[in-house]
This record gives structure tokens, sequence and C-alpha cells, in this order.
């Protein structure tokens, strides 16, 4: 399930940061994990210079990761755009963001009275408002600066709206629908997924030798992957269109386990995943190497199509354990 994201907006020297600790501090004794993502336009500094890992990152290093018992941290090199920062995060109950101010994201906005400049969009925006003046006349909750103990029941119940609403294929009816995806981000996605058709020895000696009458079963069945991944919304009702960049289809015979074996690897740029162009590949491969040999075998099966991994999109990374369900 998708992670509860709630951002904090604000000018600077509002006391956003003071604001998102007392919270945490508040959420966390509840039982919550919370995780914080702060965009910082100055840069920072959390490395020292001599120690380990700063040699290793200035000697070329594209990433360090440093752990000890008690904790772990990545750095690496290049901006992260906040999609790729939630992507890191996996085991939280909420996420609090400081910054991200384009980032289309659920907002509380903070005004203090003091700083003179207002707040950061027009206060019917946010979900919620944080401020030492008199409310704005919005339908929006308002809380005082020295209210945490409100905000966090308030951020509580909004985290636990969120998750019940989390990327549901069913509106408030109960019918079917096409989940929203205009507001994320756009980023590199991959998917690789993988599956066989076992045969019998008769037929494997056919595919091998080419003996099939039909014709090159691997050559028409790569062929057919590919376009079944292209055609993917077109067979399965709620996937989005997505402009596919590449499509690589790969098959071999297993002589060991009898079997043809197919993996499929999509990638695109896009604001949703290619987990089921990659399986809709595969699955495509293994249904036209059973259509081309069901002449000479009809008890093969399709076996194992499973997705091996996948990259990018605000769920994270996905790696299938190894021997997973062989």
């Amino acid at each position: 399930m998708r992670i509860p994201v709630i951002g904090f907006s604000a000018w600077s020297g509002v006391g956003k940061t003071t604001v998102i600790e007392k919270l945490v501090s508040v959420l966390t004794g509840r039982g919550l994990r919370v995780a914080v993502v702060k965009h910082d336009v100055h840069g920072f500094e959390m490395d020292q210079p001599g120690k380990d890992s700063w040699r290793f990152y200035n000697a070329g290093a594209a990433a360090v990761v440093l752990t000890s018992p008690d904790k772990a941290a990545l750095i690496r090199r290049g901006y992260s755009d906040l999609e790729t920062c939630l992507s890191m995060i996996h085991d939280a109950d909420v996420i609090l963001v400081e910054g991200f101010k384009q980032a289309e994201i659920p907002r509380i906005g903070l005004n203090r009275a003091e700083s003179g400049k207002g707040w950061t969009d027009a206060p019917q925006r946010f979900i919620a408002l944080v401020t030492d003046e008199e409310a704005p006349d919005v339908s929006v909750p308002c809380f005082s600066f020295n209210n945490t103990e409100g905000l966090a029941d308030f951020v509580q119940k909004e985290a636990s709206i969120m998750q019940e609403k989390d990327f549901t294929h069913f509106n408030s009816q109960g019918r079917a629908r096409m989940v929203e995806v205009g507001g994320k981000d756009e980023t590199v996605r991959t998917a690789t997924a993988a599956g066989r058709v076992l045969v019998n020895e008769q037929t494997f000696s056919l595919i091998r030798s080419g003996g099939v009458k039909k014709g090159d079963v691997l050559t028409v069945a790569q062929v057919a992957g590919i376009m079944a991944a292209k055609r993917t919304p077109d067979l399965i009702p709620m996937c989005h269109p997505v402009a596919v960049s590449g499509i690589d289809l790969k098959l071999w015979l297993d002589e060991k386990r009898l079997s043809v074996e197919i993996e499929a690897t999509v990638s695109c740029t896009g604001r949703t995943g290619v987990e089921m162009e990659a399986l809709t590949a595969v699955s495509g491969a293994a249904l036209t190497v059973y259509d081309m040999c069901k002449a000479v075998q009809r008890d093969m099966v399709i076996d194992q199509i499973r997705l091996m991994k996948k990259t990018g999109g605000i769920h994270g990374d996905y790696l299938r354990e190894e021997g997973s369900n062989e």
C-alpha cells in the first residue's frame, strides 16, 4: 500500500522545521513510523572531510552507503526529485515533506504574523492551516503553532483516509474506474517479467530443430510478445496507455527442464509503471509457443509467469527473491 504523503508549505523563517519536529515527536509517541523528506535549496553536507565515506565519495563513487547497528545513510551524486526520494522509503506509516513546492501532494500551509509574508498559496488550497493570526474564512481546519496534539490528530486521520483511498480501482459507488495518475511525476520506469512453457521431448526436439510446421517458434513468439506488450491497455481494462520506449524479449530452450524460457524487460518514461506490459509480453509469447506447437502436443503447461523486478515510481524498486515460487 502506498505510504501517505503530506507536505508543509511556508516562507523561510516561519517555522516549518520546528512544527514538523514537534509533530514527529508526537506521532512517534503514538506508535506511528514517521519519515521526513526535506528539500534544501542551499545544499547540505552530512559528511566530514577525512572520514572513510568522504574519501570514497571524493574518489568518485556514484553512491556511498553508511550503516551501523542503529542507523544507515545513503549518499549519492545528483539531484533527486520528490518521487525518487519517496521511493527510498518503505517502512513508514506517513511521510512529511518540507519543500518541493511544485509537487502535487496534499499540503498544510503555515503563516506567522511577524514574518509579514502571508501564505505561499491561497489558504483554501491547503488541507489545513497553522497560524498565529485570526483564521482565514476558509473551510479547512486551522491550528495554532502550539496545538501540536490537534495537528497530530488531523495528520493521523488524513493519513488513514489516504490509505483507504489509495489506488482503489473502484469509485464510491463500487463501480470500476481507471486510477488518476495525472498528478504524478514522469520518471524512468522499467519492469522485467519471466515465464516458461513446459513441453515434452518430442516438442522440444522439433522446436530446437526448426521442425514445427508453423515455422520458427522462438522468432514468431518473440514478435508476438512484443506486439502483446504494445496492446496491453486494449487487453487489461484498467491499464493506462503507456508510451513504451523499449521492449527486450528473449526466448531460449532449457534442455534440463524441457522448457521454453521467456523473459521480457519493458521501459518507459511516464507516470505509471510497465509491470503489466512486461507480464503481457511474456504471456503473449507463451501463448504463441502453445499455439504453434499444439498440433504436436496439447498438454503443454504455461508456468511461472511472474514479475522479476521493477524500478521507478513512488512505490520504489522491487526485486524478486531468488528461488521464489520455483
